[in-house]
């Protein structure tokens, strides 16, 4: 996907999730809307250089919205939807290989309890395939990236409904958009949400499959580049 021209700027603050104080390079001083509930563990120091897109919406409170951000260890998409229209691409040009079978997408399929597959594949070779998509910014020095980067009931529960999906015999995958160009391999975030990562090791148990795919970041625009392992802590397991 493309950016239209991103306003750089400096930020400020991030407060109270959804908002952020920002100073653009021309010197304006503007709150901004975060599309992000994580804790953007890294991602959000203040000083840190930050971009912005800009919507044509003349009743948004606050029109500028951050997307990116330069930190210590890479640039990185805070923006966490933009994740699944960058696979919504990805599977579009079948440039995922173990999903480029798949001649139907669909979006915002409903399953399990009252949830909503971020993608619904099917083909007329094979049984159907739900996909959940998760972004991941939160990067360790050593590359490592984590999922979550906060407690998540609602993504663990997402892995119990796949987990069910693949024991009815239908294909389930949970992929991780690396959204965080300085990580080299994703694993479940144990220390900060075990409950998560006991469910990811349950689901793969039950069929789920696990892909990682990193994102090239960039202020013209995002796009998924190349497969990453998958690895579960020590004692649940080895690279996927």
């Amino acid at each position: 996907m493309t950016f239209d021209k991103l306003i750089p700027a400096t930020l400020q603050r991030r407060y109270k999730r959804f908002l952020a104080d920002v100073v653009t390079d021309s010197g304006e001083a503007l709150t901004v809307h975060c599309p992000n509930t994580g804790a953007m563990t890294g991602c959000a120091t203040p000083g840190s250089r930050v971009w912005l897109s800009l919507s044509a919406s003349k009743t948004r409170k606050y029109p500028h919205t951050w997307e990116l951000v330069d930190t210590e260890g890479g640039m990185a998409c805070i923006h966490s939807a933009r994740a699944n229209a960058v696979v919504a691409e990805a599977l579009e040009a079948k440039h995922i290989p173990q999903l480029a079978i798949y001649e139907e997408i669909r979006r915002e399929v409903r399953y399990g309890n009252n949830s909503r597959a971020d993608f619904k594949l099917a083909s007329a070779h094979c049984p159907d395939c739900t996909v959940e998509v998760k972004s991941v910014t939160l990067c360790l020095d050593n590359g490592v990236g984590l999922f979550p980067d906060a407690v998540s009931v609602r993504a663990t529960r997402h892995l119990q409904e796949l987990s069910e999906l693949a024991c009815a015999g239908e294909r389930a995958v949970i992929l991780f958009c690396v959204f965080h160009s300085g990580i080299r391999s994703v694993q479940p975030a144990q220390q900060i949400d075990p409950a998560y990562a006991d469910a990811l090791a349950r689901a793969l148990d039950a069929g789920v499959e696990a892909m990682a795919w990193k994102t090239h970041i960039s202020p013209a625009g995002l796009a998924l580049s190349e497969s990453l392992p998958v690895v579960l802590p020590a004692a649940q397991g080895d690279a996927l």
